[in-house]
Formats: C-alpha cells, structure tokens, sequence
C-alpha cells in the first residue's frame, strides 16, 4: 500500500493531538483526468485565511456548505485501506484542503465511516465557523472527537490572526461552541495556534477558554513551515502559566514519531511540510 495514490485519505501521520491518524479529505482538491493533483493549480476550500496555514493562502472564499466529493467515493477508499493493511489507526480524521464543514455531507460520511471501521475512532479538525448552524453540529455529533479552533479573544484579533471572510463573527463562534458542548457527548478539544500576533493576547484567551470548559485545550505553534514563526518552547511554557488548573496539551510536550505516510506527496498537500517517512 505505501506509494498508493489515494484522492481522498491520506497520511497516516503522527498527530501529537490523536496519535496514529489517517486523514479524510472530505472536500474538492484539483486533480486532472488520471486522478493526478494538480500542484501548482490546487485549491483551498476554506472561509478563513489565518497566517499561519501549512496550505498557504486562501485564494477565494468558500461560505455554503455544499457536496464536493461523493460519499461513495470516500468509503471505497477506506474499505481498500483497511482490507490491504495491517490496522494501527488511532484516529479517521476529516480534516485536508480547507474547512471539512463544508462538506454538506459530512454527517453521512460519518455514518458510512463507521460501518467500514467498527468500533475505532472518528474526529474532525474544524475552526469553529460553522458551529452556530445547527445541522452542522448534529453532524459532528456523529463524531467521537472534535477539535475545535480558537486563536483570539475579539473579532478584531480574528480579522488579523484568521482573515475569515466577510459576515464571520467572533460572537457566533463562541456561541456556537457553547451550544455544541451540550450537544456532543464525545471529546471537545479546543486548539489554539499561538504566533507573535496572538501571545500577548494569552490571558484574555485563556478567560474564555475558562468560561466554555473544553475537555482539553492543545496550545499549538507552527512548528511546520509557515509564512510566520513558531513561538519557542520558553513563550508558550509562560502562555501556559495562564491556563492553569485546566486540562492543557503542549505541541512541545509530546514526543514526535515517525509513522510511514501511504503517499509523501498527498499527505504533504494536505498536512503541510513534515517528517512522514
């Protein structure tokens, strides 16, 4: 299976938040006629343009929900991954080119998901903008872990930090977490990517992380290539001094581990420049 070009999963990697996971791209990625990526003509589908994205800049603006890749089409992928290979997946993670929200069929992708899988785990990577709409949420719901976005404090810091498309507001996303926490019975992680724009921001951030009462809280930097620079492990030891007594992860913390990716290039597409051999 190693060198296997897959349209839709790739990876698996190392997650320092999951462990051994294997991506789920449910969204469009470029690809010509052959199934073969287009590098230079890819596209991000996302409502958002933080600074620090591995995927690099959001060239338009995606804001309804709407089907980019058949549901049939992800599960013939993972009935071929799991019949073909010995299975050490800690996570299936919806996650790839962008925002997985967007994905109007999501929620089906899940419950097709679980019936290839059994009992292993399902998590989705999302920032958070889409959790105020109710269809959204019952479809995460489905899932046994989300991690869920939140860099800044105000909307003036998310239009510097996250760039999100016109209409997106700060007040909607906390919101929306707050209604998502009573819904979702599974794991609720709030991630939190922390550059030179955001840490002095740290304690007002860490209020409102206080105040929702996340399952776990990742402070992240970008220690991957980024257009900016990742905080050093003595910043983010003192940002962590401001979320004491909750139940916080450090990307410092956790000891990277090599995990052989089914394909280099696909995976780095989606996950950005990394080990994965």
């Amino acid at each position: 299976m190693i060198g296997r070009r897959f349209k839709y999963i790739f990876g698996p990697v190392y997650s320092w938040r999951l462990g051994v996971s294997l991506g789920i791209d449910p969204i469009y990625f470029s690809c010509d006629n052959k199934g073969v990526y287009k590098t230079k003509n890819h596209q991000k589908i996302c409502n958002f343009d933080c600074r620090y994205c591995q995927l690099g800049p959001t060239r338009q603006f995606f804001l309804k929900r709407q089907e980019f890749v058949p549901v049939r089409d992800i599960l013939e992928e993972i009935t071929a991954f799991s019949d073909n290979t010995s299975n050490n997946i800690d996570y299936y993670t919806f996650s790839g080119a962008g925002e997985p929200c967007l994905a109007s069929n999501l929620g089906e992708m899940i419950r097709g998901l679980r019936k290839v899988i059994g009992a292993a785990k399902i998590a989705v990577i999302t920032n958070s903008s889409f959790l105020e709409y109710a269809d959204v949420r019952q479809d995460l719901c489905l899932s046994d872990c989300v991690l869920a976005k939140l860099d800044v404090c105000n909307q003036e810091l998310m239009e510097s930090v996250n760039h999100p498309a016109e209409g997106i507001r700060f007040d909607s996303i906390i919101k929306g977490i707050e209604l998502f926490k009573k819904d979702f019975s599974g794991r609720l992680a709030l991630q939190i990517m922390f550059i030179e724009q955001n840490q002095r921001y740290a304690k007002d951030i860490s209020d409102i992380v206080r105040m929702l009462k996340p399952d776990e809280i990742q402070l992240n930097t970008p220690l991957r290539p980024s257009a900016v620079s990742a905080l050093t492990r003595e910043q983010m030891d003192v940002i962590r001094g401001y979320f004491k007594g909750m139940p916080v992860i450090s990307v410092y913390d956790v000891e990277k581990k090599k995990v052989k990716a089914l394909n280099i290039e696909d995976t780095t597409k989606r996950h950005g420049l990394f080990d994965v051999s």
